[in-house]
């Protein structure tokens, strides 16, 4: 016969204050991602509730009530939902950080675009030099920034074709 040892006050309230924080998270989303989750009806009308509450004890209680239904609920499902679309999030902003590198490079230097031709030679040179020309020309006249936003598409064009991200 083998005793279980009862976790101690300690364990079990980091453990509950681990389901408030997943919660927290929860009161986060948006209407849609939220309708995604299949939660039990009780555990998705508190947190409805708790994206309505404004003042502050009265949200943190609101939270403590969501931990407290989350008890009962198997959490990780929830948590590998949430970590798939903060890595689906965090790939977008390491994307467009690189795009957004390549469009100060060729902005910056003339020596980045035969590199990036290199690297996608299916690239539209032409589209790609009138557009550098007229983003620096812009840049000094202090104009709307129009052909620095038609750069930055024709970029992200260029590299959907294909189909990955280059490395800078």
């Amino acid at each position: 016969m083998t005793k279980e040892i009862p976790l101690s006050r300690t364990q079990l309230k980091k453990q509950m204050t681990a389901l408030q924080e997943l919660g927290a998270e929860l009161v986060s989303l948006t209407p849609a991602q939220l309708a995604e989750m299949a939660l039990p009806e009780s555990l998705y009308e508190a947190v409805t509730t708790a994206k309505q509450i404004t003042r502050f004890e009265a949200r943190r209680r609101q939270l403590q009530y969501i931990g407290k239904l989350m008890r009962h609920i198997d959490p990780e499902p929830i948590r590998a939902r949430l970590d798939r679309w903060k890595a689906s999030s965090l790939e977008h902003t390491a994307r467009v950080h690189r795009l957004e590198r390549w469009r100060e490079r060729l902005l910056a230097d003339d020596t980045a675009l035969p590199e990036l031709l290199r690297e996608h030679p299916h690239a539209d040179i032409q589209q790609l030099r009138t557009l550098v020309r007229n983003a620096r020309r812009e840049r000094e006249s202090n104009q709307p920034p129009r052909n620095y936003r038609a750069l930055f598409k024709l970029l992200r064009e260029t590299l959907d074709m294909m189909n990955g991200p280059p490395t800078l």
